[in-house]
């Protein structure tokens, strides 16, 4: 994934996608060369932890674009012990490759976004690319504070 914000002459899902790719690439940085347990420390009371949060991302992608249903959200944001940094980021990435190929799917992205069967409307792709970068973008944030916590590292 490109580490840099998407060129602003792009059509709308370029630049949307863009966004998206460039908050998910954050994330995933950010969990990267962290060693155990650091990790999977919480940072704050709730228990966030950096692990935790790219696991989290995965199931929300994997629920918006992939159309799985999550049983337990909350469950989402603990990593368990055999779930290593290194199995926890390629489910991300292989998640965000599969989500990038149902959005590369989409002309119109007023039509309707993937959806759990349990839902009984879905929202537009655009809306969902929409809240995809503010949802990310608000656990790149989390991620941000977690990290520089952990071993002071700040930035991209």
């Amino acid at each position: 994934m490109d580490a840099r914000p998407p060129r602003t002459a792009a059509d709308e899902r370029s630049t949307l996608v863009g966004f998206l790719d460039y908050l998910r690439s954050a994330i995933a940085a950010k969990a990267e060369g962290v060693p155990e347990p650091q990790v999977r420390a919480a940072g704050v009371p709730s228990g966030t932890n950096l692990l935790g949060l790219v696991k989290h991302l995965t199931a929300v992608e994997r629920f918006y674009f992939l159309g799985e249903d999550v049983a337990d959200w909350a469950g989402t944001m603990r990593a368990t012990p055999e779930e290593t940094v290194d199995r926890v980021l390629a489910a991300y990435r292989d998640a965000i490759a599969r989500a990038n190929e149902v959005i590369g799917t989409y002309s119109d992205l007023a039509l309707p976004a993937p959806r759990p069967s349990r839902r009984a409307s879905a929202p537009s792709m655009r809306w969902l690319l929409v809240h995809m970068i503010e949802e990310t973008g608000r656990h790149a944030g989390h991620a941000d504070i977690l990290r520089e916590q952990i071993d002071g590292s700040t930035g991209r």
